[in-house]
């Protein structure tokens, strides 16, 4: 019989995770008070988040303010997972995306080694942020979700806490240099669910599970 890995463990035996990295102490009281103020932020549903323990974020994804919004919403640090033109937007981005604990993930291939690394993570007691959806939604709705957050639920077995995101959208859609508008932001986050009836070799389980993530997703926007 394999050994059973740390993820089949309660949560609230998993290891303590690592310090807070220092451009998460730095940025986010300055980016949390530009949101108050510009954004009227706002985030609801903080008492369904588990108290310890690793989980899995997966929210809805219009454009960059989504990770910034998140990272500020959620109490503990968050690794990402990262597209290639995100990790490579700047000269800068590649060595922030390290610092920050970010995972590169291609999404062009199955990127087996973006799953083991997103595993690690969460085996470490730690949080992963994934947007199902993959790239940017360009037309301000919620798209079909990709496979990737399934296989990565029924391999860790930790919960999975959707998140709903709006106005990142209208704050920045047809605007120049990346510069948001004011807009109101709101998270919204759900209840978490545990996936554990399923193996994430057989294909009717991904898609089961991807439907359920995208469908708790759609019931926090609606």
């Amino acid at each position: 019989m394999a050994r059973p890995s740390a993820l089949d463990l309660s949560v609230g035996q998993h290891p303590i995770e690592r310090s807070v990295p220092l451009l998460y102490r730095v940025l986010r009281p300055p980016i949390r008070v530009a949101l108050d103020r510009w954004f009227d932020f706002e985030t609801e549903g903080l008492e369904h988040l588990p108290t310890s323990g690793p989980y899995i974020i997966a929210a809805n994804h219009h454009n960059y303010l989504d990770g910034i919004v998140l990272a500020v919403a959620i109490p503990r640090p968050i690794s990402f997972l990262v597209m290639p033109r995100v990790w490579r937007a700047t000269p800068l981005h590649p060595a922030f995306h390290r610092h920050i604990g970010s995972i590169p993930i291609n999404l062009e291939r199955p990127d087996a080694g973006a799953l083991r690394r997103a595993l690690a993570v969460l085996e470490a007691g730690r949080i992963v942020g994934i947007f199902p959806e993959g790239p940017f939604s360009v037309r301000g709705r919620l798209e079909a979700g990709l496979h990737g957050v399934s296989m990565l639920a029924l391999r860790s077995r930790v919960p999975v806490v959707p998140a709903a995101i709006r106005g990142t959208y209208e704050a920045l859609v047809g605007r120049r240099a990346y510069v948001p508008r004011r807009h109101a932001i709101r998270v919204t986050i759900g209840r978490a669910r545990v996936f554990t009836d399923g193996t994430p070799v057989r294909r009717s389980a991904r898609a089961r599970v991807t439907a359920q993530i995208m469908d708790d997703i759609a019931s926090l926007l609606r």
